[in-house]
């Protein structure tokens, strides 16, 4: 059986001002309203609103009795929420592998390496590698200029300027 933790706050004696509230009565039920979705928020459910009694001291000698409006709150305990949790479910039985075969034979057996990988699995893996490679050597050093072996008709200017930065480079 769960257990559970109470919490009793007064109960607002004023309303509280908002834009768009008017008249006692709507700001009364304003601050209720803010009072109990605050605790809400908190994991508190409202219970009840009670009407006790409360004897106070009146002067030197005599005591008096106040009655007092409280609201009623409660939540599980922090302990007995964890018995609530989540299992996990058990590793897949051997269906949901005879599934996985299944699968793996629909895929067309050209496309599928020895390990599995299908083509598109694989080029991907070296086209993204080939990114990485190449961003590597360019962070170590970059002048700015292209490599121009594999551009034909390009310029005597520029040739000229790519030739002098390597040179540059290979010297510092």
């Amino acid at each position: 059986m769960p257990r559970f933790e109470y919490k009793v706050v007064p109960a607002p004696q004023k309303g509280l001002k908002a834009k768009g509230v008017k008249g006692a009565e709507a700001r009364f039920s304003h601050a209720l309203q803010e009072l109990m979705n605050g605790l809400a928020g908190d994991g508190w459910e409202y219970q009840r609103a009670e009407t006790l009694p409360s004897i106070e001291r009146a002067g030197l000698t005599s005591t008096t009795t106040e009655w007092r409006n409280v609201l009623v709150f409660r939540r599980l305990r922090e302990t007995d929420t964890e018995a609530f949790a989540p299992e996990l479910l058990p590793p897949p039985s051997d269906a949901a592998a005879s599934e996985a075969e299944v699968a793996q034979k629909e895929t067309p057996a050209a496309d599928v390496d020895a390990k599995g990988e299908t083509a598109k699995d694989t080029q991907s893996d070296a086209a993204e590698s080939e990114k990485t490679d190449t961003a590597e050597k360019t962070s170590a050093w970059d002048n700015g200029v292209e490599d121009t072996k594999d551009v034909e008709g390009i310029g005597s200017t520029l040739e000229t300027l790519a030739a002098s930065r390597k040179t540059s480079k290979t010297d510092g």
